[in-house]
């Protein structure tokens, strides 16, 4: 029962993640559109491009076309970034605050013992194996770097599955826990009970 009220507890907080990769998604769309539609900024960029490409027209469209490319995949590297540092943040603050995310919370479960050393690395981790490993692979996927963005994937579907299916081993804790010192417990337990019929590890 726990192990499925930790798995909706996940399900709700990687919610919350991909809402606000949506929204990034959204804002970066919008940021881009306004790139390429600024008809202005593009005349005047194109012609100051011409000018000093000594009436090359082949070469100054290619440098507005090189030019309004890097500023797109930057917006959107900015976006995987911003991201992960959310997800970090929400993490970081839930934890060390509270001793729970939203997803937690509303499952009646808490993470233990609540000190800011343990919050701060059991969120490092978590953002690490659900949002920043994948982010990273879709970077170097955009920067064009094909090999090294599989490699990334397959590291970051290690690391999510290392995370999350060492809940199903004995002590039931997933590798986020077992690098923090930490361990997750039902808010509803009768008193001087312990998780799991064992005794929390720290």
């Amino acid at each position: 029962m726990l192990k499925l009220r930790r798995a909706v507890a996940w399900l709700i907080d990687f919610g919350l993640v991909v809402a606000v990769a949506w929204l990034l998604a959204v804002f970066t769309f919008h940021r881009i559109t306004a790139l390429v539609t600024d008809v202005p900024e593009l005349a005047t960029r194109g012609g100051l491009d011409l000018l000093t490409s000594r009436g090359d027209v082949v070469d100054a469209s290619e440098a507005l076309g090189l030019s309004l490319w890097d500023k797109a995949v930057l917006d959107v590297e900015e976006a995987f970034g911003a991201l992960v540092v959310v997800t970090f943040l929400y993490q970081w603050a839930c934890l060390g605050l509270l001793g729970r995310t939203l997803g937690k919370g509303l499952l009646g479960l808490r993470v233990t013992p609540r000190l800011s050393r343990h919050a701060l690395r059991r969120a490092a981790v978590t953002t690490a194996a659900d949002v920043a490993v994948y982010a990273l692979a879709c970077v170097l996927l955009i920067e064009g770097r094909l090999v090294l963005s599989v490699l990334v994937w397959a590291a970051a579907v290690l690391l999510f599955l290392g995370n999350a299916l060492t809940v199903v081993l004995p002590g039931r804790r997933s590798l986020a826990d077992r690098l923090a010192g930490t361990c997750v417990e039902g808010a509803f337990q009768r008193a001087g009970s312990t998780p799991w019929g064992s005794a929390p590890q720290g």
